[in-house]
């Protein structure tokens, strides 16, 4: 059951925010963002710039890069609301639904880079088991992917983690398909900012 709490507490200005965004995109707004408008000042604001810095910030590693990393760290931890909004939202940045979808069923035979799915495996073990080993870091490492892309990497799993048990706490509401590629497109233009 969703909890009362994304449906009030919001001040005047931030009703009238509310009704104008669902006038214009003719979607309501999702509770991933009504989350950051509650308590601004506790989560919000500070949770906001570090996942815009983690999935639009400087990496080697592509906007659908990072966005599949959302999608597949909200898939182990069975997240529907954050699985639907960052499959639409990777899927819409590489423009291959294709791709995005064979890595959420079978990640070893999915058609990426072995780098990405070195990974990608390394990001689902730290969200199951809450550890990684030296081990299994070196492994990403042989696989080609850079010290750097580890830690941004780690920082996209970090963030969808969070949102993750947030979204499952919350019971965010499910958005209609195209709810969530209106969410998607704005994802790719003004990011989480």
């Amino acid at each position: 059951m969703r909890p009362p709490v994304l449906g009030h507490g919001y001040g005047v200005g931030r009703k009238v925010l509310f009704r104008l965004i669902r006038l214009v995109s003719g979607q309501p707004v999702p509770d991933a963002a009504r989350i950051t408008f509650y308590r601004p000042d506790f989560y919000g604001t500070h949770m906001k710039k570090f996942t815009q810095e983690a999935m639009r910030g400087r990496s080697t590693w592509s906007v659908g890069d990072r966005e599949l990393m959302a999608a597949y760290v909200s898939d182990v931890n069975d997240s529907p609301f954050c699985v639907g909004a960052h499959t639409a939202t990777a899927a819409r940045a590489y423009q291959d639904r294709e791709r995005v979808t064979a890595v959420l069923a079978d990640l070893d035979s999915a058609p990426i880079t072995e780098g990405l799915r070195a990974t990608l495996g390394l990001l689902g073990k730290l969200t199951r088991l809450g550890t990684l080993s030296a081990d299994d870091v070196r492994a990403a490492l042989s696989a080609g992917v850079s010290h750097q892309q580890i830690e941004d990497a780690l920082a996209v799993g970090f963030a969808f983690n969070t949102t993750d048990r947030l979204a499952n706490a919350f019971a965010f509401e499910m958005l209609s398909q195209e709810g969530f590629e209106a969410g998607a497109k704005y994802l790719l233009k003004r990011g989480y900012g």
